[in-house]
């Protein structure tokens, strides 16, 4: 198990709120305090349930895949948050998205750092199989990418026109990957090649890589482009396999990403170890978000082989918003990955998984329109998040609905997903 020394916590960047700052023993003796005189502290905040209070499991399993953006989980148990609240997060890793369903599923794991639309595709039985799930919080916005190959590349396609202008042009069958079927990041992909009039269910082969795969399948020649998190896209440019097409933050700024998921069951067995959890979460999202050196701590220590397993060079550049396209272009984005963002990024809103849904209507991976609103009421756990956010002094919008515009122009609010979903001219034929 990583650890960083107690200096490190209060000497870069903002120290984790409300601990203590002296660095040493006391505040060892601090972090180790039990559960219950920590959550007694807590008490006037009104989140604990009445009685007993304290984790009713102690320990706490939460699965990630290998990407930058599982570090808020990590991190909550690299700096002792976890047991600020009176739990143990072990963070377990995973081969794959497939991998992390079942063991959610099966209870092997407790919790999740998650796809987004992984959790909402369990709950509706069409990711395998069916569950009622639960979306905790969200851990990250941005930070994803489309990565072209570098034999495309050398060809001319460096973005979305000139890739549908060679595809047109040169008749083969065109391979891209994303990372599991109802994901992020095969709805990144889908969106972003309908954007430029290819559909990606005739005009292209559309397969599911687990993404610390995805450079050496790339590598190999068994794809044309993919949708995968960090470092995996900065890796692809650093190996002179591929090139960045696309930030996600492109397709739609401040985009949901990963989620900390669990099953409806968990939540209601043990609603107090959730609670504690979350919280420990949040804080390691603030406290990477809050300076440059937590950052690079943060990429310090994610980087390692019990972790991501790559060299830190790979990572922390892009959690900065310092990026570069693999062809000479570099530019500094403010909507890089963010982790909290004032609480933006962490608030579960409906709208967000409400897109999903809407996402897996157009290309038929649903048959029928769902209870959109519904079914987001069920899976977002938003009076919960509220109550975890004001023990935390963490503002909360007012609104579970927010407004965007994608990359094609579209505005997404939420307000009558049937019609939206059946309004692109590129979608799966009912």
């Amino acid at each position: 198990m990583t650890h960083i020394d107690d200096a490190n916590v209060t000497n870069n960047g903002a120290a984790p709120a409300a601990a203590p700052q002296a660095a040493g023993p006391n505040r060892r003796q601090w972090l180790g305090q039990t559960g219950a005189a920590l959550f007694a502290c807590l008490g006037h905040h009104g989140v604990w349930a009445a009685g007993s209070d304290a984790p009713e499991k102690t320990e706490v399993k939460i699965g990630f895949i290998p990407l930058t953006d599982c570090a808020s989980v990590v991190m909550a148990n690299v700096l002792g948050f976890d047991k600020k609240y009176g739990v143990t997060i072990i963070p377990t890793k995973e081969a794959s998205w497939a991998g992390v369903r079942d063991k959610l599923v099966n209870g092997e794991l407790d919790m999740a750092h998650v796809l987004y639309g992984l959790v909402y595709g369990v709950h509706m039985g069409t990711a395998g199989p069916k569950k009622d799930m639960a979306v905790l919080m969200g851990l990250n916005h941005n930070g994803q990418a489309i990565t072209l190959s570098k034999a495309l590349a050398n060809q001319g396609v460096t973005d979305g026109p000139s890739l549908a202008k060679h595809m047109r042009a040169n008749k083969r069958e065109y391979t891209f990957a994303g990372t599991f079927p109802t994901g992020t990041h095969a709805m990144w992909i889908h969106y972003w090649l309908a954007s430029f009039g290819i559909n990606p269910l005739t005009d292209a082969k559309l397969i599911t890589v687990p993404p610390p795969q995805m450079v050496a399948n790339m590598r190999v020649g068994n794809m044309d482009g993919f949708c995968v998190g960090e470092p995996w896209n900065h890796r692809a440019i650093m190996d002179g396999i591929g090139i960045t097409a696309n930030t996600t933050q492109d397709i739609w700024r401040d985009h949901p990403e990963k989620v900390l998921g669990t099953t409806a069951e968990f939540v209601k067995k043990y609603p107090n170890t959730t609670r504690a959890v979350m919280m420990a979460v949040l804080e390691a999202g603030r406290w990477i978000d809050a300076g440059l050196q937590n950052k690079l701590k943060m990429a310090e220590v994610v980087a390692q082989k019990s972790y991501i397993n790559t060299s830190v060079d790979a990572i922390n550049q892009r959690i900065l918003g310092r990026y570069q396209n693999g062809l000479g272009k570099t530019w500094d984005d403010p909507n890089h990955m963010k982790f909290f963002n004032d609480g933006k990024v962490n608030f579960p809103y409906l709208s967000d998984g409400m897109w999903f849904l809407t996402q897996h209507k157009r290309w038929g991976l649903i048959k029928d329109h769902p209870d959109y609103l519904g079914i987001a009421k069920q899976i977002n756990q938003i009076e919960l998040y509220k109550s975890v956010a004001g023990a935390l002094g963490i503002s909360v919008p007012k609104d579970p609905m927010r407004s965007s515009k994608l990359i094609d122009g579209v505005v997404w609010d939420g307000k009558n997903p049937a019609q939206y979903a059946d309004s692109f001219a590129i979608r799966a034929k009912a």
